[in-house]
């Protein structure tokens, strides 16, 4: 289960909406080996893309820094579906190398965004209940 501060909910969600029609991504950091998303780091998509996202690699590295001074880890990565489920595409599969992280993604397809979560370990899918906090 990851637990998301409401905080880094709503800055998700405004940060979706903001670069519609383009993808949105960040990085979620909290506590060494806890499932809890304390912080949202947004993050510049290199890719300019309403289809797919990269993260800007100066982004990355200012969020693990802050991370770490805060005594977090990164433990996730968010971006956004501008027309289409939450749901993992084979390119989000793809990308999905650390196995403890949360995989996030939030969807603008409907008039309210909709957010899940998913553990994605060796191409297999595991949907993750999230709960605000």
């Amino acid at each position: 289960m990851l637990r998301l501060d409401r905080a880094a909910f709503d800055a998700i969600c405004a940060l979706a909406y903001r670069e519609y029609p383009l993808e949105m991504c960040g990085l979620i950091a909290g506590a060494p080996g806890d499932d809890h998303a304390a912080r949202f780091y947004p993050c510049h998509n290199d890719a300019q893309s309403a289809k797919v996202y990269t993260i800007a690699p100066l982004d990355f590295m200012r969020a693990e820094d802050d991370a770490d001074d805060e005594g977090w880890e990164i433990n996730g990565v968010v971006h956004s579906h501008t027309h289409s489920e939450p749901y993992p595409s084979p390119t989000d599969v793809a990308q999905a190398v650390d196995p403890g992280w949360h995989y996030v993604i939030v969807s603008l397809k409907r008039e309210a965004p909709e957010l899940r979560s998913y553990r994605i370990v060796d191409g297999t899918i595991d949907e993750e209940p999230v709960e605000l906090v």
